[in-house]
């Protein structure tokens, strides 16, 4: 699984030109699912995300979590996250997972974050997408889970 975090001030997604999807702070996540991820580690990387200390606390350190501080989070998927570009100048995808497992496992995720009360908005997945966001600080993390095995 890979996660692309950013911290923002407000985020936005729109399929078709109508918005889907709204957050005011908080984290939107772009979600990638390889063929190996589970739920298990979905679920694992899904408290790792509200768990991450990157809010500012009153001093201006980031010593806060998206449940510290009340924020919300905005759930895409994106398989491009898995493009490999060793060879070529056309990305393959063929090491993200197959839509119908990877959308079950972008639901566990969601599901995750909503069960430690943080409120979510998401995409539409399969849908092309336009993202509009206002990045604070900026902040933006890349959590790979074949890197932390």
């Amino acid at each position: 699984m890979r996660l692309l975090l950013q911290r923002v001030a407000r985020a936005e997604v729109r399929v078709e030109g109508a918005i889907v999807g709204a957050i005011g702070p908080g984290l939107l996540a772009l979600i990638g699912i390889g063929p190996g991820d589970t739920d298990a580690l979905v679920r694992s990387m899904a408290d790792k995300t509200i768990d991450l200390r990157i809010f500012r606390d009153e001093a201006g350190l980031t010593n806060r979590s998206l449940v510290d501080v009340g924020g919300e989070l905005l759930a895409v998927s994106q398989f491009t996250l898995f493009a490999d570009t060793r060879r070529g100048r056309r990305p393959s995808f063929l090491g993200a997972a197959p839509p119908d497992p990877a959308r079950e496992l972008v639901d566990r995720f969601v599901e995750g974050v909503e069960a430690r009360g943080v409120r979510v908005a998401r995409g539409v997945f399969g849908s092309e997408m336009e993202v509009e966001l206002i990045n604070d600080g900026p902040m933006t993390i890349w959590l790979d889970s074949a890197a932390d095995r």
